[in-house]
C-alpha cells in the first residue's frame, strides 16, 4: 500500500487558502455565524487537505477555540503573521474586515511573486537552450569531425585540439561529472535548509550585484505592505513589527529589524529605529516614514509606499531581464561560434595533406 501523507499536516495552496480567507470574509460580513461559516466553507471544499483543516478548525471554534488559535494549529498553511491579524480583528471586533485585508494582502503577494518568475522564464529557457546545443556539439557532431582529422594525420590547431579535449573529457567522464553535480546540488539543497547554511546562503545572494538589490527592494515592499496592514487592523507597532520581520524571507535582512524592534520598544520612533537598516530602506522612505509618524498617517502611507515599490520593482526587473536576454543570446553565440571556428579552421589545411 503507497504511503501517503496526512492532510492535517500538508500545506494548502496559497490559491485555496486565499479563497478560504475572502469567502469567510464575505460570510461574516452577511451576518452569518462563524461556526456555521465554517461548516459551509468545509463542506465546499474540494482540495482533501482543505477539506480536512478546515473541518478541524471548525471543530476547535465549536468546542469555543478562538479562531485565531485554531488556525494557529496549522502553521503549514496559516503563517504567523496571518494569526496575529485574525487575533487582532478577534480582539476588536472587526474580524471580518481583517480576513478580508488578510486575501488582499495574500493576493498582492502572490501577484508579485508571479511577476519575479515569469521574469525569470524566458532567460532560464535560453541558458537551458544554450547548455543542451553545447552538450550536443560536444557529444555527437566534435567526434566525427575528429574522425575525419585522425584519418589525415594532421597537426590541428591549438583551438581545435582544446575542443576536441573537452569533447573526449565529456564523453568519457560526462556521466560521473553529472553524477557528481548532482550530488552536489543534493547536498547544496540540504544544506541551505540547515540554519547556519540558510544565514550564509542569504548573506551571499544579498551581495550579488543586480539580484541582491532588487532582493532587498523586495523586501522592503512586503515589509511594508505587512506592517500597513497589521497596523491598519490593529495590532500594535511592537508586535506588528516582530510579525514583519518574520515575513522578509531572509534571516539576515530581519536580524537587522530585531534590532530597530528593541529602539522602538526602548521609546524611539519607527524611522530613527530604521536607520540602521540601509540595506532596505532608503532614506527617503526614512523620511517618507518620519513624516507619515508625525501626522498619524503611518499605516497608510507604509500601504502607499508598499505600492510604490511594487511598481518600481516590476520595472526593474524588466529592465534586469532585457539586459540579461542579449548577454545569453551573446553568450550563447559565442560559444557554438567558437565550436564552429575549431571545427572549419583545420579544412583549410586539409588541402596540403591530400596533395
Amino acid at each position: 500500500m503507497a504511503w501517503k501523507r496526512d492532510p492535517a499536516t500538508q500545506k494548502v495552496p496559497h490559491r485555496v487558502v486565499e479563497e478560504f480567507v475572502r469567502q469567510l470574509s464575505s460570510l461574516l460580513a452577511a451576518g452569518v455565524s462563524l461556526s456555521r461559516a465554517l461548516s459551509i466553507l468545509h463542506r465546499e471544499a474540494s482540495v482533501p487537505a482543505a477539506k480536512t483543516q478546515w473541518k478541524a478548525i471548525h471543530d476547535a471554534v465549536v468546542d469555543g477555540t478562538s479562531l485565531a488559535s485554531a488556525m494557529a494549529k496549522h502553521p503549514q498553511t496559516f503563517p504567523r503573521v496571518y494569526t496575529a491579524m485574525v487575533q487582532a480583528g478577534e480582539t476588536g471586533g472587526f474580524l471580518a474586515t481583517v480576513l478580508d485585508q488578510i486575501a488582499e494582502f495574500q493576493s498582492r503577494s502572490r501577484d508579485m511573486k508571479g511577476k519575479v518568475l515569469s521574469a525569470m522564464i524566458y532567460p532560464l529557457v535560453l541558458l537551458g537552450l544554450a547548455i543542451a546545443v553545447i552538450i550536443f556539439l560536444m557529444l555527437f557532431f566534435i567526434p566525427r569531425f575528429k574522425v575525419v582529422f585522425a584519418g589525415f594525420g594532421a597537426q590541428l590547431p591549438l583551438i581545435t585540439r582544446a575542443i576536441v579535449a573537452c569533447s573526449e573529457s565529456l564523453t568519457h567522464y560526462g556521466i560521473y561529472a553529472a553524477v557528481g553535480l548532482a550530488a552536489a546540488a543534493w547536498w547544496a539543497h540540504h544544506w541551505i535548509k540547515t540554519e547556519h547554511g540558510s544565514r550564509v546562503w542569504q548573506r551571499w545572494v544579498l551581495r550579488f550585484p543586480v539580484a541582491g538589490a532588487l532582493l532587498a527592494q523586495f523586501a522592503m515592499a512586503r515589509f511594508c505592505r505587512m506592517l500597513g496592514t497589521l497596523l491598519e487592523a490593529g495590532v500594535p507597532l511592537i508586535s506588528a513589527l516582530r510579525v514583519g520581520c518574520d515575513s522578509l524571507g531572509n534571516q539576515t535582512l530581519a536580524d537587522a529589524l530585531t534590532e530597530s524592534i528593541d529602539r522602538v520598544k526602548k521609546g524611539s520612533g519607527l524611522a530613527a529605529s530604521l536607520r540602521d537598516c540601509k540595506s532596505i530602506f532608503p532614506s527617503t522612505v526614512l523620511e517618507m516614514i518620519s513624516v507619515a509618524e508625525e501626522t498619524g498617517r503611518l499605516d497608510k502611507e507604509l500601504m502607499r509606499l508598499a505600492a510604490v515599490t511594487e511598481s518600481d520593482l516590476d520595472r526593474r526587473l524588466r529592465t534586469a531581464v532585457s539586459l540579461v536576454e542579449p548577454l545569453l543570446l551573446f553568450g550563447m553565440a559565442g560559444f557554438i561560434g567558437t565550436i564552429f571556428i575549431g571545427m572549419v579552421l583545420p579544412i583549410f589545411s586539409l588541402q596540403d595533406y591530400i596533395k
